[in-house]
């Protein structure tokens, strides 16, 4: 049951050693602070951006990764065939973790304002991580269902009825949260390790909101403030982006306990073949240029025992398991995706030099010469190009560039046999429209 519908007290938060509810959560700082390290804990272990949720999921519906337990009858195996229905397990998971963080963050805003223990500048922070995660989390599900509710209390009788609102709404509703979150958070990284949202991490999320929603100049505008606050400066070193001290990254979680490292590493990574769950595809291996050092540092080859076949995986991350210390964290937000977002809104705004140079800065850090692409079309091809050999496995990037770009047909249809256009669009969850009729009607092809 989803938490449109079912939650109805405040979601507990997991401390150490104890859970608080709302009656005693908002009575100091370190409470509430522990409340919104529970929220990134439960995003980093379950849900959209979990290590195992939009990256697997479409990464197998697109043209990312191969599923290999064909013929079991578990859920991944609708993603690879173009086969998933409204009563699909993953769909109802995403779902429902996303708007259970949503109310979490929810009752977090209205517990900080009703407070009278906190300081202004408490109040501030806590309200701008919140109105942060809960922007983020809609900007996930409408590129993913479309129309959706945009929740933004806890009052069950208003969410067990709630309505879905245009795509254009929702945005305006995002972008309206993202702009107060940006005037409320501190402009530096309070955690010092860049776990926690400052105003760069919202300013992050806003230029993709201009992005998805073509609003070029202003796209080009946030991706350039961000780009500058960080130096202009991209993590050099390949094999280094996704430790937890690269430069490149604006947003990450942190594991739970010292010596974790991330889902990712361990969903991704396997040591012999053939694959027992998911690989890269060769349709993926194959788009990388020659001499593209990403291939050679963010791709592993695996051979079986008699080395007569070979397989890839991800390798961004290098850890598969723990070690004495943590060294990677799970990267959220990477300051090679704002770079791309500017190249993309100059090119809209027929900047054609401008965009080569951010897309050169891509390319040459991966060991490649400057483009060619010249034309408008020939930079949002080769943009398309560098977002897939860059961001692959990230969030779900993959799916939702192909859906905007107008290239899920094209490039989906070729390979998907039972590919139709209704795709671009994933189902709404049948228990929940069975709950709130007002969800309806169902996303069409379901």
């Amino acid at each position: 049951m989803g938490c449109l519908t079912a939650c109805t007290d405040f979601v507990e938060v997991d401390l150490p050693k104890n859970q608080l509810s709302s009656e005693s959560i908002f009575e100091d700082v370190s409470m509430t602070e522990s409340a919104i390290y529970g929220v990134y804990y439960q995003m980093r272990t379950s849900g959209l951006v979990s290590g195992d949720g939009l990256n697997v999921s479409m990464g197998v519906y697109t043209d990312e990764l191969d599923y290999y337990k064909l013929g079991r009858g578990e859920a991944l195996e609708n993603y690879q065939n173009h086969t998933v229905g409204a009563n699909d397990l993953i769909i109802a998971d995403l779902w429902n973790n996303a708007y259970t963080q949503v109310y979490t963050v929810n009752a977090i805003i209205e517990g900080v304002e009703g407070s009278v223990s906190f300081t202004s500048e408490d109040k501030d922070l806590f309200k701008g991580e919140a109105l942060f995660v809960r922007s983020y989390l809609h900007l996930l599900l409408v590129e993913f269902f479309g129309d959706i509710p945009y929740i933004t209390g806890t009052d069950y009788v208003e969410n067990r009825t709630a309505t879905r609102m245009s795509r254009a709404l929702v945005y305006d509703r995002i972008i309206e949260d993202l702009k107060l979150a940006i005037d409320l958070l501190p402009d530096y990284d309070i955690s010092g390790e860049r776990i926690r949202p400052y105003a760069a991490v919202a300013k992050a999320v806003l230029a993709r909101a201009y992005l998805y929603t073509e609003q070029w100049g202003l796209a080009e505008a946030m991706a350039d403030q961000v780009i500058n606050e960080f130096g202009a400066f991209l993590e050099p070193d390949l094999n280094k982006v996704f430790l937890k001290e690269a430069s490149g990254t604006i947003w990450q979680f942190k594991p739970n306990a010292d010596g974790n490292n991330t889902s990712e590493g361990t969903r991704f990574i396997f040591a012999t073949g053939p694959p027992l769950n998911i690989a890269m595809s060769d349709l993926l291996f194959d788009a990388f240029e020659p001499g593209d050092l990403r291939q050679s540092s963010w791709v592993k080859e695996v051979n079986n025992t008699t080395n007569t076949q070979t397989w890839h995986h991800a390798f961004k991350y290098k850890e598969q398991g723990n070690t004495d210390s943590s060294v990677e964290y799970s990267v959220q937000l990477r300051l090679a995706e704002q770079y791309l977002i500017r190249a993309e809104s100059r090119a809209h705004l027929d900047d054609i030099s401008g965009a080569q140079a951010d897309i050169n800065a891509i390319r040459n850090r991966a060991g490649l010469s400057d483009t060619y692409a010249a034309t408008l079309n020939e930079l949002l091809d080769a943009i398309l190009h560098e977002r897939r050999v860059e961001l692959f496995t990230e969030q779900g990037h993959r799916w939702f560039d192909l859906k905007r770009m107008g290239k899920a047909a094209e490039v989906l249809g070729a390979i998907k046999p039972n590919w139709k256009d209704t795709h671009v669009l994933l189902p709404i969850p049948d228990a929940e429209l069975t709950l709130n009729p007002n969800l309806l009607p169902q996303n069409k092809g379901y």
